[in-house]
């Protein structure tokens, strides 16, 4: 089999021949024939996330070695079947849940909380991942249908549509008449904007720097938006929105987002942290107790949030995102065209 694979953190990706896993136990084998190119994988590219003040969280010491597979957003056809596998035959296709436990701790036997397993087989940050011909999957389990759903499409659900999905899902309840802002209208952003009217009733505001995000957004259903690169643009969202938000979704993840998105919170309002740029936050203190804000992280989703997810996908409750299919050689361009911006939507990689 081919993989692209990372030899040398923050150098260019490298395709290589290796063998073909053999499936153990309840492991399937997967023929991969589409893998999303996520935001996250450039931190992983990097060899670790930036956390500030020259703090560097090295994904090393999280176990992860060169070299390595990353995608964490596959899809594909089931090959071959450990002995112990069951609950899907050879040839069927599936998206790969790839948020993946331990398998032995409290968490991971409950699928609500699988995420905080301290000890993660994430396929394609922890373990090998999607830029590649085949991937193990540790059991059938995580396997979901897409039947109905463009491939191209479906596999970038088990990362950016989820995330997205899920941080809508961690809102207050809220009406008709109250704000949201998304911060943010890159693949995961965007994907938001798409899902929110499935999740919430509130009305939709998107803040991005980019004049071509914010036209993408406002076509897939974003009641306005607003530069957040304009000195006045905190003034713009008070104004707008008689107060201030009910909520915002930072999926950008920089202190001058995180900032923004409080800045522009009515009292009681909740921002939900998604990205993961980097760096320190800049958010007073006192600004919790005075203005009676909550903030909070949102990862990815679970299992059941996944198959929820794609229930109103086959529904058409939730319009596609743009998505551009590029070989699998050409997985560096990718990452190029991340770094600089140059992305709306996805990108797939087809193997």
């Amino acid at each position: 089999m081919r993989a692209m694979q990372v030899i040398e953190w923050g150098k260019p990706l490298e395709l290589r021949e290796m063998e073909t896993p053999e499936p153990k136990g309840r492991e399937v084998l997967v023929r991969i024939t589409a893998c999303g190119v996520c935001h996250s994988d450039l931190h992983i590219w990097e060899g670790g996330f930036n956390l500030g003040d020259g703090e560097f969280a090295r994904v090393e010491d999280r176990g992860v070695y060169t070299p390595f597979t990353m995608g964490h957003e596959p899809l594909g056809t089931v090959e071959k079947l450990g002995p112990e596998a069951e609950g899907v035959e050879v040839g069927g296709s599936y998206i790969v849940y790839p948020w993946i436990g331990c398998g032995d701790c409290a968490h991971c036997r409950d699928t609500e909380t699988e995420l905080l397993c301290a000890s993660p087989r994430v396929i394609g940050t922890r373990v090998d991942g999607g830029y590649a011909d085949y991937v193990i999957v540790p059991d059938a389990k995580y396997l979901v249908d897409y039947t109905g759903v463009d491939q191209n499409l479906a596999c970038t659900y088990a990362c950016s549509g989820l995330t997205a999905y899920s941080a809508l899902k961690k809102l207050p309840e809220l009406g008709a008449e109250d704000h949201v802002m998304t911060i943010g209208a890159g693949g995961v952003g965007l994907s938001a904007v798409h899902f929110a009217s499935a999740v919430t009733p509130a009305k939709i505001l998107t803040a991005d720097v980019d004049g071509t995000k914010r036209a993408a957004a406002r076509q897939v259903g974003a009641h306005d938006t607003i530069d957040n690169a304009e000195a006045d643009a905190v003034a713009k969202v008070l104004e707008m929105t008689g107060g201030g938000v009910a909520a915002t979704i930072d999926f950008v993840g920089r202190p001058e987002t995180s900032r923004f998105g409080v800045d522009c919170l009515r009292k009681g309002g909740v921002q939900v942290q998604v990205g993961l740029y980097g760096e320190k936050s800049s958010v007073p203190l006192p600004f919790f107790p005075l203005k009676m804000i909550s903030m909070l992280g949102s990862y990815v989703g679970n299992l059941r949030e996944m198959r929820e997810l794609m229930e109103l996908v086959k529904d058409g409750r939730v319009p596609p995102i743009p998505i551009e299919t590029r070989p699998l050689e050409a997985a560096n361009s990718a990452l190029d065209d991340l770094v600089a911006g140059n992305v709306l939507g996805r990108v797939v990689l087809k193997p």
